[in-house]
């Protein structure tokens, strides 16, 4: 019980009172539910692999979104994880495709462009008909940084490049925003 104590709080949000209550609660339950989480977990790893186009996860070659032809091949939204693939297509308005990097630049982890799949976006960008493409990485250091890098490498080619806009979450008050984020809602301001 203690090994699967320890293993559940290694997950993200997860701590050890959580992690303790999940293990009595499997221990408790009758029925087949803790082998179907176990045989689902140790699927989980066996049947994912990257899209062989945009990175993203996916049970086949390619993924739903670069398999479907109603989505727009001129522009590419360009992420750090999976799960911002996820974020961004809950919202249902962005009808163009991904690509994942599988992570941002970061010196101090020891992760350089070399390991990111920042290559491959160029290479796509040049076999493709790109006419956008949409730096969405976080507002982090290291996700400004890998934007910045990513620019850069684009050089002059014809291609428009965006970034998500940043400003105030709705629902939140001007006085409790840090500088950056009421700095950059002011220069985002659109007309009204």
């Amino acid at each position: 019980m203690q090994r699967l104590i320890d293993e559940l709080s290694r997950l993200p949000g997860v701590g050890p009172r959580t992690a303790e209550r999940l293990t009595f609660y499997l221990v408790r339950t009758e029925g087949d539910d803790p082998k179907r989480l176990g045989e689902a977990l140790l699927g989980l790893k066996e049947s994912l692999t990257h899209c062989q186009i945009c990175f993203n996860l996916t049970e086949g070659e390619v993924c739903g979104v670069c398999a479907s032809p109603g989505r727009d091949n001129e522009v590419i939204a360009v992420v750090e994880e999976p799960l911002d693939v996820v974020a961004i297509e809950k919202t249902g308005l962005f009808k163009g495709r991904y690509h994942v990097l599988g992570g941002v630049i970061s010196p101090i982890d020891g992760i350089g462009p070399d390991k990111l799949q920042i290559q491959s976006l160029i290479d796509r960008i040049d076999q493709d008909q790109v006419k956008e493409i949409i730096l969405a990485t976080n507002p982090s250091t290291e996700g400004e940084a890998t934007a910045m890098y990513i620019r850069r490498a684009l050089g002059e080619r014809a291609i428009a490049v965006t970034r998500l806009a940043r400003g105030l979450p709705v629902g939140g008050d001007l006085e409790y925003a840090d500088q950056i984020t009421l700095g950059r809602a002011l220069q985002g301001r659109q007309q009204f």
